[in-house]
């Protein structure tokens, strides 16, 4: 039995699997009103197939565009592919879901982010052996989602009894 419960990992899969729950609805039914995504993906992931001239040009990572003109876009288990044009050229994508590094959908201010801590540049010599992962989601600001006026805003606050949130690192957790 393992020592610790591995959330990060978890984590990672969730996020994964939601971004391949809505791949697929996208290619099943294409993209709804003003959604469009740029995913970010590590062109060095084992199982990344892309054209030489894409790989020469862009050898570490790459930032593609669903939005207006994309075909083919079929998702798998582990993977997806899609035809993009790249200067009126169609290029054939396949990108392995563990490959990606970012989702956004700017339409919704939704995002996801995938770190590692190579990515972070920690350099904590204890965590050398095993890789270890920082989860981002990016949601909205408070502010710019709508309110749901509830009982509590109704009654007045008082003085001194608020409390700001606080942003906590997950790093702060870890030994």
């Amino acid at each position: 039995m393992a020592e610790r419960l591995d959330y990060g990992n978890r984590m990672h899969r969730a996020m994964r699997a939601l971004i391949q729950d809505v791949l697929r609805e996208v290619a099943a039914d294409g993209l709804p009103g003003e959604h469009h995504f740029f995913i970010t993906f590590d062109t060095q992931h084992p199982g990344v197939e892309l054209s030489d001239w894409l790989r020469e040009r862009y050898p570490d990572e790459m930032t593609i565009v669903l939005q207006h003109w994309f075909d083919g876009l079929e998702v798998r288990e582990a993977d997806f592919s899609v035809v993009l044009n790249f200067g009126d050229q169609p290029e054939a994508l396949t990108v392995p879901l563990d490959a990606i590094r970012t989702f956004v959908d700017p339409s919704v201010e939704f995002g996801l982010r995938f770190e590692t801590q190579d990515d972070a540049d920690f350099e904590d010599e204890e965590d050398d052996e095993e890789e270890t992962h920082e989860v981002t989601a990016l949601v909205p600001p408070p502010e710019a989602r709508p309110h749901k006026p509830t009982a509590k805003d109704t009654t007045e606050k008082k003085p001194g009894t608020s409390k700001d949130a606080e942003i906590v690192s997950l790093d702060s957790f870890r030994k």
